[in-house]
């Protein structure tokens, strides 16, 4: 990718995502000369492991940023809001995970398999965008490019994995209280995630939306630069750890078939197929943990109709988070943009 070598700081390196970014760093061989973890107060003094060397962990604070060639910000948007701008004026480029500059005008938001060419506009702070977005657009891309897009309906199905640790946690406590016959008490949540299904992301605003919901769809449209797109949307989320999924039905521009949209999608990059109703076989979250594949299946046309039915799962802490952030670099460094 690059003969050179980069100072690559990661700030939340010891957060859900922070951790699956540093060992993804490792396992793409990205090219680091010197590795900076960065964290709040209570971590610092801790360790990380990597690439076989223990490396300790620094505060998290604009000092942190002299030098650096790429900052990934996997921490709270509060972090990102008050530290990123800083890293940017020292000469780092930013790539952020949190919500605070992804519907920034000034602010490329970036899935580098369809708008890669964001990049140059770039002002030092690239966002990356939500772990249920990104899934979502590279299923609904390939159907654009093939057919366009005239209305998308969707309901995701996120694990709670995309609330990090507090998330999982809630998750195995609640399932050891009801084992042992104790009322499963929500804090993370707003009703019990644990044999349950709750139809709240975040949480809801005056319209009756949530913000997750809401995030969706202003992401969706800014990603495929198409500002009027029709997009309904309900987020929920189901108690599995790792593995935000999405049912799709889709109105394009002109009839497509079952079988061109399947066509399309394996054809494009970072998708893959896993669809054959015959022998029981389709993408579930299980299918895509540790995986940075957006799997696809389901693919049917609407009973009445000439829309699209489609089954979207992705490793919401990978391609979702880490993953796509790692690319964003990557896509860079091969433009010679860093």
């Amino acid at each position: 990718m690059s003969e050179r070598s980069f100072v690559v700081a990661v700030v939340g390196a010891t957060g859900a995502v922070g951790e699956v970014l540093l060992t993804l760093l490792a396992e793409r061989d990205f090219p680091i000369g010197e590795l900076r973890p960065l964290a709040s107060e209570r971590s610092v003094g801790s360790t990380i492991r990597f690439a076989g060397k223990d490396v300790p962990v620094q505060l998290a604070e604009p000092s942190a940023f002299d030098g650096a060639d790429f900052v990934f910000f996997a921490a709270t948007g509060s972090l990102s809001k008050d530290l990123a701008p800083e890293a940017a004026k020292r000469g780092a480029i930013v790539i952020d995970k949190s919500s605070t500059w992804r519907l920034n005008d000034d602010v490329p938001l970036v899935v580098p398999e369809i708008n890669a060419d964001a990049l140059e506009k770039h002002q030092g702070i690239i966002s990356c965008p939500n772990c249920t977005t990104i899934g979502f657009v590279m299923a609904l891309e390939p159907i654009r490019r093939a057919a366009g897009l005239r209305q998308v309906i969707v309901t995701t199905l996120q694990a709670v994995g995309g609330t990090g640790k507090p998330g999982l946690d809630e998750l195995e406590e609640q399932k050891a209280a009801l084992r042992s016959g104790q009322p499963a008490v929500p804090k993370v949540y707003a009703a019990q995630i644990a044999d349950n299904v709750v139809p709240l992301c975040e949480s809801f605003r005056d319209d009756g939306y949530s913000t997750e919901e809401v995030k969706l769809l202003h992401e969706t449209r800014k990603i495929l630069g198409m500002s009027s797109l029709d997009v309904s949307m309900t987020c929920v989320r189901v108690p599995v750890p790792v593995g935000h999924s999405a049912s799709i039905l889709i109105e394009t521009e002109t009839p497509l078939s079952a079988a061109a949209a399947r066509e399309a999608l394996s054809a494009f990059p970072g998708v893959e197929v896993m669809d054959d109703p015959a022998n029981n076989i389709f993408p579930t979250p299980a299918d895509v943990v540790d995986r940075d594949e957006v799997l696809v299946g389901r693919i049917r046309k609407d009973i009445g109709s000439d829309r699209l039915w489609i089954w979207q799962v992705s490793d919401n802490l990978r391609k979702g988070a880490a993953t796509n952030a790692i690319q964003i670099a990557e896509a860079m460094i091969s433009r010679g943009l860093r």
